[in-house]
């Protein structure tokens, strides 16, 4: 197949009018004559996002530990041109924590021509603060444990990426670590620490900011929070949920100027009500209610997680938010899969790499169609 006439995302992070060529699933630079021709003058071509920071759509979340939740929220994710996933796991009992990563394993083993492939998972808990708990149950947190991670690994059979840590609430959280750092990347997640705390966490080996902003201490001048020693660190990187609920706009630019958009990462933090109508679901044992964009605990009002997919905050971030659409692709698509580990087969349109392809009208960005190694879905 060949696709023709777009305005093409390429590996510098800029866009050019050039010809992408596919072959067996796969990105080719072969020029040869190809049955199949699709004209996209009026499109950008970008690379299948990756969400690495999701729980659910459609009615389902990853928690619920069935392979039907696989299904339906890869196929979902797929239609919506995000073609490889890295879902969040909840604060939740540690067998049911292991069923759900053996499950995800289990189900990425397949193919699946229509749907995202799981290239990772990323686990915000149990070893979090009480305190910057957000949505997730309290009554499950734990201590943190090297002995315990690799569990998780084990049973997530590699898949595990990335481990969340509120290191202000485990003395030792230095050697935990040194300990665990080789094998996962250990994220700053609903922590309460001081800006010291987070600094030395990080001169540690942690190198990633879960939901930036939220469900951590903020910057301000006199306590610069774990915000500010994001900001001070160089080989961080950091989510960022461009909803339009979790973070105002100018907190959004002002991260991407100052951390740079090679350091950012769009997530959707999405919960099983996106894609649903408004109403009562249940995240992790709680009661959520979505109201239109929004969705909040039921009893406790603090907001639970996003209802939007990572192609609207993609879309969000350029439309109502200023971030440059190059940035905000990249945001969505480079620096998640190299994150991931992934990135010799996702996040570029490059020779080699999956055929996972968008197509973007122009102009207003909204879907044409979704191509999934090679395959047209939408």
């Amino acid at each position: 197949m060949k696709i023709t006439g777009a305005l093409v995302f390429g590996e510098d992070r800029r866009f050019s009018k050039r010809d992408i060529y596919i072959k067996n699933g796969l990105i080719t630079d072969e020029a040869s004559d190809f049955r199949e021709e699709v004209d996209a003058s009026d499109c950008y071509a970008i690379p299948g996002l990756i969400d690495l920071h999701f729980h659910g759509a459609l009615g389902y979340d990853v928690c619920d530990g069935t392979l039907e939740a696989f299904e339906k929220i890869s196929e979902y994710e797929a239609k919506r041109g995000i073609t490889a996933i890295c879902p969040a796991t909840l604060t939740l009992p540690v067998d049911d924590l292991k069923k759900v990563l053996a499950l995800g394993a289990e189900y990425a083993q397949g193919e699946y021509s229509k749907a995202s492939d799981i290239v990772g998972f990323n686990m915000e808990g149990p070893f979090i603060s009480r305190v910057k708990k957000g949505a997730q149950n309290e009554k499950y947190i734990l201590p943190c444990s090297p002995d315990l991670v690799k569990e998780f690994y084990d049973s997530s059979k590699g898949l595990l990426k990335i481990i969340g840590l509120a290191p202000e609430d485990n003395p030792g959280f230095e050697q935990y670590i040194s300990a665990v750092k080789g094998k996962v990347t250990v994220s700053l997640a609903h922590t309460g620490a001081d800006y010291d705390t987070a600094k030395r966490a990080i001169e540690a080996g942690a190198c990633h900011a879960v939901h930036l902003y939220n469900a951590m201490t903020g910057f301000d001048h006199r306590n610069p929070g774990v915000v500010g020693a994001v900001f001070d660190s160089d080989n961080v990187t950091a989510e960022i949920i461009c909803d339009g609920i979790h973070v105002h706009p100018a907190a959004v630019r002002t991260a991407f100027k100052v951390l740079g958009s090679e350091r950012m990462i769009l997530i959707s933090d999405s919960l099983r009500c996106t894609g649903m109508p408004d109403g009562e679901y249940v995240l992790g044992g709680k009661q959520i209610v979505k109201n239109g964009k929004r969705c909040t605990l039921k009893n406790e009002g603090n907001i639970a997680g996003s209802v939007s997919d990572l192609m609207d905050c993609m879309r969000n971030a350029v439309l109502e938010m200023g971030v440059p659409l190059e940035d905000a692709v990249a945001s969505a698509s480079i620096n998640p899969a190299r994150i991931l580990g992934v990135d010799h087969k996702y996040g570029a349109i490059r020779k080699g790499n999956r055929a996972n392809i968008v197509l973007l009208n122009k102009e207003d960005l909204s879907l044409n169609s979704v191509y999934k190694d090679g395959f047209k879905i939408i």
